[in-house]
Parts: structure tokens; sequence; C-alpha cells
């Protein structure tokens, strides 16, 4: 539970959904808030992969991966946390792609105003921050 609330907290503060996820999950590292930075939105406010989705895999490289050049069992190990994490966000939410998670374009006045209207920044990003952290808790 401390961590959903730290990423929400995170998220309510400004940082995007990526941030937050990482943020709770890895700590408060300005490298890695750096590096979270461009994924918000669905990267970049392109709408692909939800930047909650983003932010998991992430903290999988951090926790998961070797130092310096990885060889193939380190890679098969973050890319099967990846991979199981993606299945599990998908059967609760339905797709992991930020427009389809919105059905709002982030990127003009009307789609911005209709996601403040329907308080979509709470009903679906904060459910798919709080999605992330779960999942990535039972995950191990």
């Amino acid at each position: 539970m401390e961590k959903k609330e730290a990423a929400l907290r995170y998220f309510r503060a400004g940082y995007n959904c990526a941030q937050s996820v990482v943020l709770a999950c890895a700590g408060e590292r300005e490298d890695l808030t750096r590096a979270a930075a461009a994924f918000g939105g669905g990267m970049g406010r392109l709408q692909k992969t939800c930047g909650a989705v983003t932010g998991a895999y992430i903290c999988f490289g951090v926790d998961r991966a070797s130092p310096g050049l990885p060889d193939e069992e380190d890679k098969l190990r973050v890319y099967e946390r990846v991979r199981s994490f993606n299945r599990l966000f998908r059967e609760r939410n339905g797709t992991d792609i930020c427009s389809e998670l919105l059905g709002e374009d982030l990127n003009t006045d009307e789609g911005r105003a209709r996601i403040k209207e329907l308080r979509l920044t709470e009903k679906v990003c904060e459910k798919c921050i709080t999605d992330a952290i779960e999942i990535i808790e039972g995950l191990g």
C-alpha cells in the first residue's frame, strides 16, 4: 500500500506517470527521474505505451539487469519480467496503449479539456499507476 500511495503523491505533485512509478519503486534518484521524464503520456505524449507501464519496465531494468554488458541470461531475466507484467496489465485494463486507455487526445485543447472534464487523470491514469505498482509487487 505504501508504494501505491507514494506513486499517487508523486503523480499529484506533478511528476508524470512513468516517473511516479519509478520514484515509488526504485527510490528518489535524480538519474532515474530524468530517465523516466520522456515516458509520460505514452512516451512523450505520443500516447503509445502507457507511462505507468514503461515506468515499471524501467524499474525491472534497475532491479534485475546486471551492470555492464549483459549476457543472454541477464537479458531474458528482465524480458520475462516485462512480458509477465504486460500480460497482467493488459488483463486488468484491456490494453497498454495510452490513447486507448484515455480515449482522448492529450495533444489537442479539446482532448485536454475532455480529460479534465471527465476527470480521466484520476479515473484512468491513477488506476494505471496503482495497477502497475500492484503488479510489480505481485511479481516480487
